[in-house]
């Protein structure tokens, strides 16, 4: 098997490959140069249980074309192992009425690149459903779970949501040198949208290898020339996933303490030629007017009214604050 030194390198899985049989479908995840492989297996005989098991061998590239034969060897009665798609990364897990469907990114756009970790665009994705056509269940051509499924489908993800196997994009370049995190903890964080798709997996598991954490918001990344140098710009976006909304039909604060439509934006200006020590970055916080306010849309009225609502505030808010800003504050008693 793969020298057990290299787990680090296996640790960041980049392209996946997605085969099924009767049972299973199997998932076989591959480092950069593809020199490591891992293997998912994710049970299809119950799918309504999330039933996924992950092998704990790494495997070299030799090892990984038998695994393949051996695989399809087992299910050869059943009609072997066949192949459905090449993907990027897993999105998540998720039920509606019946059986669970599995989302992932199969196409994916490179859009920049910070200290050579490269940041992606997510350009096509597709809904596996997890049961095989032996054993769909009677919900799942039902009204109603039909009708899930293409609101679900609604939601366009090619549109503004990118990510990184390699760099925690989701938090800002200060907090990735001061307090590094891996892991479980990097979903936690107000700016990963596809946390609760990824919960179930990751409960399982107890890692993160497989999946790939989802920022909502805006990246865009230039070279300019400052003093005849050749720079890096990159600025980036990340809204939060907690009380977000349309502009009119989101306002204020809610009683967790989190704002409406709250974005982190961070400029970074980096001379990549130089190494991680030439760097610069700005990173500023907005959202709405943190009180219990609202205004009522109408057609007819071009600045609706603010409504300001009378609520007694707990004291969960301060804690947010100090959470987002990561310094140390002493908060006086409310009695």
């Amino acid at each position: 098997m793969a020298q057990a030194g290299a787990e680090a390198d296996a640790s960041c899985l980049e392209s996946f490959e997605l085969y099924e049989t009767d049972s299973k479908f199997y998932i076989l995840g591959t480092n950069t140069d593809k020199t490591l492989w891992r293997l998912l297996k994710i049970d299809r005989m119950e799918p309504s249980e999330l039933n996924i098991d992950e092998d704990s061998t790494m495997y070299s590239h030799s090892e990984y074309l038998d695994l393949r034969k051996t695989l399809d060897e087992d299910h050869r009665s059943t009609g072997g192992l066949n192949f459905v798609t090449n993907c990027c990364g897993i999105i998540g897990f998720i039920k509606f009425l019946g059986p669970y469907y599995m989302l992932i990114i199969t196409e994916q756009r490179k859009i920049g690149a910070i200290f050579g970790h490269a940041v992606y665009q997510v350009t096509k994705t597709a809904m596996i459903e997890l049961s095989n056509s032996k054993m769909k269940p009677t919900l799942l051509n039902s009204n109603d779970e039909n009708r899930y499924k293409k609101l679900l489908q609604t939601i366009d993800l090619r549109k503004d949501f990118f990510f990184s196997h390699s760099y925690n994009i989701m938090r800002s370049l200060q907090k990735n040198f001061n307090d590094p995190q891996k892991g479980w903890d990097l979903y936690d964080t107000m700016f990963v949208w596809n946390e609760f798709l990824t919960r179930g997996v990751r409960n399982i598991l107890e890692s993160t290898c497989w999946t790939v954490a989802l920022v909502y918001g805006f990246f865009k990344q230039d070279k300019i020339k400052i003093s005849g140098k050749d720079t890096m710009l990159t600025l980036i976006a990340r809204r939060s996933r907690h009380y977000a909304g349309t502009r009119y039909l989101r306002r204020g604060v809610n009683e967790e303490g989190r704002v409406a439509n709250d974005v982190e934006t961070e400029q970074l200006v980096f001379d990549d030629t130089l190494g991680p020590e030439q760097i610069s970055s700005v990173v500023q916080n907005r959202g709405s007017i943190p009180l219990f306010w609202s205004q009522e849309t109408s057609k007819l009225i071009i600045k609706p009214d603010i409504i300001c609502m009378r609520r007694t505030i707990i004291m969960k808010q301060p804690g947010f604050i100090l959470k987002i800003l990561g310094g140390d504050m002493e908060i006086p008693s409310s009695s």
